[in-house]
């Protein structure tokens, strides 16, 4: 306390100074319109700024929540969306939707770790077996297919990456319905390779190639990539089609684990079948 009351008699004549001016700035700008007007033009345009800036950077701090939200939003909207259910009376449409049963359902998740550098890459899910993440679902992201499920634990899974040289994906071009297998070649991250596709068929640069929907990991009619380029090897009937990704695999943040829930059925009339 003593050491305080010696600073503010050390320093007594520049704080009375201050003062003094402060008095004197409020006199003059109480009692001349003109100076009064600059002041309160000039303190509203400084205020303003600074509200824009923290706005700016409140909104900056938000955006990771505003994501997440996004995200969620879209997974119920694809829930709700006729393309996750399957008629049950041929074309007919009830606005109940009493002629439909739902076929797939779709969980939000963060990537919390990712590749694409690397001739295997895998990518790590901020939710596991407690959200009801299994093996062998389906993950795809805002613009196309991320991967298949790998390994879960409780809280956390792997997901096989597109850019896995092991990945296989049924698709067909968008324009036709003709299908062959999609996959990556181990190249530029951004492309991949399209086999099987019929010779006969008219196929032009910028053609869309999306999911057939054949298996029971990816739904149908999402989005792969776009042709890029096309060959015919000698004595073959069948093209390779070079595509570029339509998803950025380097700038994704939230994607959808694919839930369908006709899996098991599918896949006990179909081992039925092969026993026969």
């Amino acid at each position: 306390m003593s050491n305080l009351i010696k600073l503010l008699i050390r320093y007594s004549f520049f704080i009375l100074f201050l003062l003094f001016e402060l008095i004197c700035f409020f006199l003059i700008v109480q009692n001349n319109h003109y100076q009064r007007s600059s002041f309160l033009n000039l303190f509203y345009e400084t205020s303003g700024s600074i509200q824009n800036r923290y706005a700016a950077i409140t909104e900056y701090l938000n955006l990771k929540n505003i994501n997440k939200e996004l995200a969620e939003e879209n997974a119920r909207l694809k829930i709700s969306a006729l393309e996750s259910k399957m008629k049950l009376f041929g074309e007919n449409y009830l606005i109940n939707d009493t002629l439909f049963k739902q076929k797939y359902v779709y969980i939000t998740c963060k990537i919390i770790n990712n590749s694409v550098n690397k001739s295997s890459n895998y990518i790590t899910l901020d939710k596991g077996a407690l959200n009801g993440i299994e093996p062998e679902m389906g993950v795809i992201g805002p613009n196309g297919i991320i991967g298949i499920v790998k390994h879960v634990s409780p809280n956390f899974s792997t997901v096989v990456s597109v850019l896995h040289t092991n990945f296989r994906a049924s698709a067909k071009v968008k324009n036709t319905g003709f299908f062959g297998s999609c996959y990556w070649d181990g190249n530029h991250y951004q492309t991949g390779i399209v086999e099987d596709i019929p010779s006969h068929i008219k196929i032009k640069r910028g053609d869309t190639i999306i999911t057939t929907g054949y298996s029971t990991v990816f739904p149908e009619n999402i989005n792969i990539g776009t042709v890029l380029s096309f060959e015919l090897p000698p004595e073959k009937n069948f093209y390779t089609v070079k595509i570029q990704f339509t998803q950025d695999y380097k700038n994704i943040n939230y994607v959808y684990v694919v839930k369908n829930l006709l899996k098991e059925e599918i896949k006990e009339l179909e081992k039925l079948t092969e026993e026969q």
